[in-house]
């Protein structure tokens, strides 16, 4: 019974456990962090069936290894470096929208409160009106319609696909460019700011396979683009005339007015009520109170 003892003993002494502090415990954390988004990433994407490809080839590799196939071990050593080369190149859309994501400013505020003040003015109340007008005037008639609101992630890159208007944001206008059988139906519009900058502009289309089978084109261009960006999209279908909004990937079919206004609202950060109008406001209660104090003097 000693000697298994002494046995166990010695070999616990081979054991070393690491000293585990705070700064450890937080890079696990961090390291877990990062695990779990990369997963969902690569689950969401069309990188799963990529990854599964190298998963299968990482596991000849260890059979070789096994068996001892000292050729195709010296197969897999030269061809490591260029099967690098190549995952990047494969994983290139995934990876840029993976940044594109990570540097949106959605991410950041999550975790650094920034002044929202200046995002406030980006569009006005009168702008948006104008956009909601339209979109509902285009549901009546079922006509096809794709409005993109930049946010803060710039689309020149997309604005310059289509044809340059700069033109002040008015319902007759849009409801215009999209109606059939003209030049500028085809494509979207980019709003940005108070200014219908282009219209005809192509958008990229969502790979998600998640989405219903019934969504068109259209559709998967409004979510492809705020998968690029934080911007927010209005879409009117063409076919049953409902209207949804896109924004951070996701969809939300049959919206009325007020849903629209309040996305819109949320999105740009925008209060419920100008502050012009407040002020406007409190100086006629102020002028109000003042007047009853004089009578009643």
């Amino acid at each position: 019974m000693n000697g298994f003892v002494s046995a166990v003993k010695d070999y616990l002494n081979w054991i070393v456990f690491p000293k585990i502090g705070i700064i450890d415990v937080f890079e696990i954390l961090i390291l877990a962090f990062l695990l779990y988004h990369f997963i969902n990433w690569v689950r969401d994407t069309r990188a799963w069936v990529l990854f599964k490809g190298i998963a299968i080839l990482v596991f000849f590799a260890l059979i070789a290894a096994l068996l001892q196939l000292n050729v195709i071990l010296w197969i897999f050593s030269k061809t490591i470096s260029v099967g690098i080369i190549a995952i990047l190149i494969l994983f290139q859309p995934e990876l840029r929208k993976a940044l594109e994501q990570l540097g949106s400013k959605n991410l950041i505020t999550s975790i650094i409160p920034i002044d929202d003040s200046q995002a406030n003015d980006r569009i006005s109340t009168e702008s948006i009106s104008e956009i909601i007008s339209a979109t509902l005037d285009l549901a009546k008639s079922s006509t096809g319609a794709l409005i993109v609101l930049e946010n803060e992630v710039n689309l020149t890159e997309y604005i310059n696909t289509g044809i340059i208007l700069d033109s002040a944001i008015s319902s007759q206008l849009l409801i215009n460019i999209f109606e059939k059988n003209t030049p500028l139906h085809d494509g979207a519009v980019i709003i940005r700011g108070n200014r219908l900058v282009a219209a005809t502009c192509y958008l990229p289309l969502s790979d998600n396979r998640k989405l219903s089978k019934d969504m068109g084109t259209r559709h998967r261009a409004g979510i492809g683009i705020t998968e690029a960006s934080d911007c927010l999209v209005i879409i009117v279908s063409e076919e049953t005339g409902k209207i949804s909004i896109a924004k951070e990937g996701r969809i939300i079919r049959n919206v009325d007015a007020d849903t629209i206004r309040k996305e819109i609202r949320i999105s740009f950060r925008k209060p419920e009520q100008d502050t012009g109008r407040k002020r406007k406001a409190l100086k006629g209660w102020r002028r109000h109170d003042e007047d009853e104090n004089k009578a009643q003097s």
